[in-house]
């Protein structure tokens, strides 16, 4: 986070503190019986930085501890699902026809699906989350669309979400696919290894498959004189975020470009989210600063 984008007061506490997220291969996201809606949850923070009313009071509650730390939080997750949509329409135009989406949160329209296909009707596109109430969104709004679906299951469990019957129904792993992984990975600690948990989604699919992914950062924009990293601000965040159902990891540039692997980079490589590909006025150095979202698209040969 950086100095000029963050405001200096810190949370007046934090939310209770939670276990870490189980881990284990027969975990693949909570069942419906293990909904807690005691504990904000980042797909509904998320939903609530974008406007949306699909969250609870937890999670307004926790949200706004956010934005008491990080007023433009907004104007990151608008920037964010700006640069999912161009994205996706560079990818669909260049000859993609299978999008699983990770992560997908909240349905807030246009999704993924629908921008697919002001370009390609036929696009099938899978999404999958980890929590019960965005299947229950999800299944309102998505899967009643043809050549969709949506999967319960959790990045951090790779091989049965690949295995899953719906994806399997509707992705050919013969054909190119795009894996978008876009403001998951943050989620991911270290010692889960997030390369590799990417490594092997990628192995499954064909060349000319991508990757699309955006990670936040503490980072100040590089090209901001004025800008440097609060840390008390950056602290105020991320100890929000530890009382969730999973905790925040800023990443650096440098350490979030060697999580596309085997994915050669597109230009312009990594970047803050407006400045890819951007289809109208690029934002000035202080609103990039403010916007604490790298992304990138990368491309498997």
């Amino acid at each position: 986070m950086s100095e000029q984008g963050m405001s200096q007061g810190a949370p007046d506490g934090e939310l209770p503190e939670m276990g870490p997220y189980v881990q284990g291969p027969e975990h693949s996201g909570f069942s419906a019986a293990e909904i807690d809606t005691s504990r904000p949850h980042p797909a509904r923070m998320y939903d609530y930085y974008l406007g949306g009313w699909d969250n609870y009071e937890v999670d307004r509650v926790a949200a706004e501890r956010v934005i008491e730390v990080h007023p433009q939080v907004r104007l990151s997750a608008r920037a964010n699902r700006a640069f999912l949509r161009r994205a996706v329409r560079e990818l669909v135009a260049g000859g993609i026809r299978q999008i699983i989406d990770i992560g997908t949160g909240i349905p807030t329209s246009p999704n993924t699906h629908e921008v697919a296909r002001e370009t390609a009707p036929d696009t099938r596109v899978v999404y999958v989350d980890n929590d019960p109430i965005v299947a229950t969104h999800a299944g309102a709004r998505l899967t009643n669309a043809h050549g969709t679906g949506f999967v319960l299951g959790d990045v951090r469990d790779p091989k049965a979400l690949l295995d899953h019957p719906t994806v399997r129904e509707l992705i050919d792993f013969d054909r190119p696919v795009a894996l978008l992984l876009v403001a998951v990975m943050h989620f991911i600690r270290d010692d889960e290894d997030p390369a590799a948990l990417i490594a092997t989604l990628a192995e499954a699919l064909p060349a000319g498959s991508h990757l699309v992914l955006t990670h936040a950062t503490g980072e100040p924009y590089e090209d901001y004189a004025a800008g440097r990293t609060d840390e008390r601000a950056r602290d105020g965040v991320v100890n929000v975020y530890k009382s969730a159902t999973a905790t925040l990891n800023l990443r650096s540039k440098a350490e979030v470009e060697p999580l596309f692997g085997p994915f050669a980079l597109l230009e312009p490589g990594v970047v803050r989210v407006p400045l890819w590909r951007p289809d109208g006025p690029v934002p000035g150095a202080k609103e990039l600063n403010d916007t604490i979202f790298y992304g990138g698209v990368g491309r498997t040969s």
